[in-house]
């Protein structure tokens, strides 16, 4: 009985582990994600020829929540950023990392001019 329950709190603790970062909705995130394609694409890597954005499609979720995060909190320094960061909730922030995560970051960006 012992054995178990420790097999159900170890598949729990899996399951909890597993979606800390895995509570953002990707289909919500591409409607929130409107004002990041000035920058940085629709998809998250821009092809614009003056752009200077990083690319984030592709990007792991837990890290997109983190930088946002960052921003928010001035850890890291962009006024555009943190403009845009000022209102985002950490669901806001969590269902954007879940659009820009499911992208193909992988392919190389074709450059075009705005």
């Amino acid at each position: 009985m012992n054995s178990i329950k420790k097999a159900l709190l170890g598949i729990a603790l899996l399951m909890a582990g597993g979606s800390a970062y895995g509570g953002g909705d990707a289909l919500v995130g591409q409607q929130k994600a409107t004002v990041c394609a000035a920058c940085h694409g629709t998809t998250g890597i821009n092809t614009f020829e003056t752009a200077q954005a990083p690319i984030i499609g592709g990007q792991y979720a837990d890290y997109i929540v983190r930088a946002l995060k960052d921003y928010k909190s001035g850890k890291r320094e962009n006024p555009v950023m943190k403009g845009l960061v000022a209102s985002l909730s950490e669901q806001d922030m969590e269902d954007l990392a879940a659009y820009f995560a499911g992208q193909d970051g992988l392919a190389a960006p074709q450059i075009t001019n705005p």
